[in-house]
């Protein structure tokens, strides 16, 4: 009952507001609340790091990162034995489709059942693969604002895995798409994103061709990646712009179309993405008052660019990477942040470091809900401090519970990013649930596949907790723990504090 009534307590604390007295308020002297923001959750190793480099040099650090995150070989040697690390994507889906293929040409109904099972089941593996490694980098990877940016990217250029062939697809999206580009130009990471085949396929522009128009991606892209809605863009600019898209699709074929000679200098194969000419509207076409002439790929790839510099497209990303820093988008701020945008033709880091250097920001530590990936996340960063674990299931599966399942939301405008989305009774309680799980022990986290399991308690009252954490704490909370029967309960109470659930 105590543990009952204290986490009644705590959550009454939430709601209210934010963390109690302005926990982890951030001074000259503590980077802690600086560091939880900007990573996925503090370790005892990234708040010495910060502290060794000071907030200017780390931040620094942290928005131009060296290209290769080093990770500890553990870590690395599982990410290397997936699948999807050793195959290429384009044989990883072809191979996919023969599989599934040749399971549904079986005549025998219990042989084809068990085909088709085996099937789904290496499709759910490869969604899991993906989700598994980027969890792991989330938990171990020194750049942790590029890891933190890829989420916010993948988001923002959301693909849900289980339509159609796209399990197959995500793990190469994420890593070659969206990663790479997560903090350099934003134009160079809009066509990274929307010429990859599991957009196009999320978006049905494979089924765009001349004479059979589909608007559903031209719309989006203006809608949600780029200029966002209500910034001026018309019905007529999206036909204009699903023309544009016409014959961009995928392919699983390895021999090109059959072409007229005029049209065989127009086809483009990149991979599984493939421009057929002969599915293309070469017309003149008017896109926000841009004449395109019929060029091609080279269309789309020039329209893209233009909507990039667009002041809608500055403006509607900095209030997204304001509300998901923040949790708020203050006009002022948002308009600085554009500026930079535009300034810098896109440069996400410049944009970034307008963010993190305005005293929204700075006033916003310690009071911006942490989402489900967020908690879950950081409770593992902190309760592990380092340690590599052996299984990421158990925290795919809390994530899941918590109503964030990775690569799972099906509309292209991806999950929430504004507090009130993860801060309702309903969210509170389930965290708490999983609080008292995440406390209780390691729940499988050190059980490789296959293998035996290597228990670990959780140590949530480390150095770092009696060196940064526990002086910023709320009477409230401080009673609350104060009042824990054993460690298990200790860290239930602390995973279901206002100071923790805040970032």
């Amino acid at each position: 009952m105590i543990a009952g009534r204290t986490q009644l307590v705590l959550a009454a604390a939430l709601i209210a507001g934010s963390a109690p007295g302005g926990a982890f308020a951030a001074s000259a002297q503590d980077v802690a609340p600086l560091v939880d923001r900007v990573t996925w959750g503090d370790t005892s190793q990234s708040v010495a790091e910060a502290e060794r480099l000071g907030p200017e040099r780390w931040l620094k650090q942290q928005l131009h990162p060296s290209a290769q995150a080093v990770l500890p070989a553990p870590v690395q040697a599982q990410i290397d034995a997936l699948r999807i690390s050793t195959t290429p994507v384009a044989k990883l889906v072809v191979d996919m489709d023969a599989q599934g293929k040749a399971a549904g040409k079986l005549q025998d109904p219990t042989e084809r059942q068990a085909a088709q099972s085996a099937y789904q089941k290496a499709m759910y593996d490869l969604r899991q693969q993906a989700a598994s490694r980027s969890l792991l980098r989330d938990l171990y990877s020194p750049n942790q604002l590029q890891e933190q940016m890829t989420w916010f990217w993948f988001n923002h250029f959301n693909v849900q895995a289980d339509k159609r062939d796209i399990r197959a697809m995500v793990g190469d999206y994420e890593d070659q798409a969206i990663r790479p580009h997560a903090l350099g130009k934003f134009k160079d990471l809009l066509k990274a994103a929307d010429l990859h085949p599991a957009m196009l396929r999320y978006l049905d522009n494979d089924q765009n061709a001349v004479g059979h128009i589909n608007e559903n991606y031209a719309r989006e892209i203006l809608e949600l990646h780029t200029m966002g809605v209500g910034s001026g863009y018309s019905q007529q600019d999206v036909e204009q712009m699903a023309r544009v898209l016409t014959g961009v699709g995928v392919s699983l074929n390895p021999d090109p179309p059959k072409l007229k000679p005029q049209q065989q200098g127009f086809y483009v194969r990149r991979g599984l993405m493939e421009f057929n000419p002969a599915r293309h509207d070469f017309g003149e076409k008017v896109v926000l008052g841009r004449k395109i002439s019929g060029t091609g790929l080279s269309e789309f790839e020039s329209t893209l660019d233009a909507l990039a510099r667009q002041p809608a497209t500055a403006k509607h990303i900095s209030t997204k990477l304001a509300l998901y820093f923040i949790g708020d988008a203050p006009p002022a701020l948002v308009d600085k942040m554009s500026a930079t945008f535009l300034r810098s033709d896109g440069d996400i880091a410049e944009t970034l470091n307008t963010l993190f250097h305005s005293d929204a920001f700075r006033a916003s530590l310690g009071k911006k809900v942490k989402d489900p990936v967020h908690y879950v996340v950081s409770a593992v960063r902190l309760a592990y401090d380092g340690r590599p674990i052996a299984n990421t299931g158990p925290m795919r599966g809390w994530i899941d519970r918590l109503g964030q399942s990775l690569y799972g939301r099906e509309t292209p405008d991806g999950y929430p990013l504004e507090d009130t989305a993860w801060s309702g009774p309903g969210q509170l309680t389930a965290m708490f649930e999983l609080a008292r799980q995440i406390g209780s022990g390691s729940s499988g986290l050190f059980k490789p596949d296959g293998g035996e399991d290597q228990p670990a308690f959780p140590q949530l009252q480390n150095a770092l907790y009696y060196a940064r954490t526990k002086d910023h704490l709320s009477p409230q909370t401080q009673t609350a723990l104060a009042q824990a029967k054993s460690s298990a309960e200790w860290n239930t109470f602390f995973l279901s504090s206002p100071e923790f659930l805040h970032r």
